[in-house]
């Protein structure tokens, strides 16, 4: 069951790991079974469960294709219990999913893990994949947690912050000031010196009773930053994250984004962004569980394809990131990541669990 250590991190986890800005879900409802078939019915079963409704949400939404594309590889069925993220909801859908008898119950983000965990415990015979937050070990036998390695990514954007600022200053916003979010902040100014020597690093943080969705907040902060010269930005806020981009949106001034493609959010405004690619992660652990090579604990980064940045993803074209128009940088940061991949670059971890 999940440690006072884990419960310690949920604050930390919130949004950046599950939430986008303005990729909060809408429409749907709770326990909508959008459940698709791909193969045959005697092929194993897959029931992905999350914390809010998918709608246009892109990272719940990468979770559901990466469960589809398993059960179409395995001739198998993925089914979605769509809910929100209080206990109840929660509970019920995973009350659902136990009843059902799936081959395997993935599930994602700090809202789940402590109700992931006890579950586990509970029913000895059914397995459980549970990515974004995984706390202290041991585990149950039946339970795969993975976590992604998002200080890589970020140490890449920050190269690219680097080799395009003009001022010199690049900064970041961050939701609260925590290890978790120092794993992006940090390894972003990281990166940005590692390319420019001359450049110095501002993190300012929204902190307050609702710092992930706090956008009025945010743009401040974000506006302080620009004040003082620094030209690009760094938004770690979540849903906070479209005030950073108002700020960032004209005089000169690039936003970056988190966790999903947030380019088209500020057109022209926004020069790329890190991706959590769930999609690529999910049918990866799951070949690794069939085979019986998977660790109870495993991470996901650059090599894996677990993270990347768009302008390096495919469709990175279309994704309507300024970077695109610099397509030297653009080589340079998969020199970069690269480097990284091989072992020539090792980008610090602010929590100090990759390091």
């Amino acid at each position: 069951m999940a440690t006072s250590k884990a419960k310690s991190k949920l604050a930390a986890i919130l949004g950046v790991a599950a939430l986008s800005l303005s990729l909060t879900a809408c429409g749907g409802s709770d326990n909508a079974d959008n459940g698709t078939a791909k193969g045959g019915s005697d092929g194993p079963t897959y029931i992905y469960l999350t914390n809010d409704p998918i709608g246009v949400n892109k990272f719940l939404e990468s979770g559901k294709i990466g469960v589809e594309k398993a059960a179409e590889k395995h001739g198998g069925t993925a089914k979605v219990y769509e809910g929100n993220s209080d206990q109840t909801s929660i509970r019920q859908n995973m009350d659902q999913a136990i009843a059902e008898n799936p081959d395997y119950i993935v599930t994602i983000t700090y809202s789940y893990t402590d109700v992931a965990f006890e579950y586990a415990e509970r029913y000895p015979d059914q397995k459980f994949i549970h990515i974004d937050d995984c706390p202290a070990g041991p585990y149950p036998s039946n339970m795969y947690c993975a976590v992604f390695r998002e200080h890589e990514a970020a140490y890449l954007l920050g190269y690219e912050a680097g080799l395009l600022t003009k001022s010199n200053r690049v900064g970041s916003v961050g939701a609260v000031d925590i290890p978790f979010i120092h794993r992006y902040t940090d390894a972003y100014a990281a990166g940005a010196k590692a390319a420019n020597p001359a450049v110095s690093d501002q993190q300012l943080f929204i902190g307050g009773d609702s710092p992930f969705s706090d956008p009025a907040r945010a743009k401040e902060q974000a506006s302080a930053l620009v004040a003082q010269g620094v030209d690009h930005i760094f938004a770690v806020a979540s849903g906070s994250n479209g005030g950073i981009f108002e700020a960032t949106g004209s005089g000169g001034v690039t936003g970056y984004g988190v966790d999903v493609n947030q380019c088209p959010l500020t057109p022209g405004g926004v020069g790329d962004g890190t991706l959590k690619l769930m999609d690529s992660l999910i049918p990866q652990l799951i070949d690794k569980i069939d085979a019986g090579q998977a660790e109870s604990f495993s991470s996901f980064g650059l090599a894996e394809g677990g993270m990347d940045l768009v302008s390096l993803a495919p469709g990175a074209a279309e994704s309507q990131c300024t970077v695109m128009d610099h397509p030297d940088v653009v080589a340079k940061l998969a020199e970069i990541k690269q480097k990284i991949i091989d072992g020539e670059i090792t980008p610090p971890d602010a929590t100090g669990k990759f390091n």
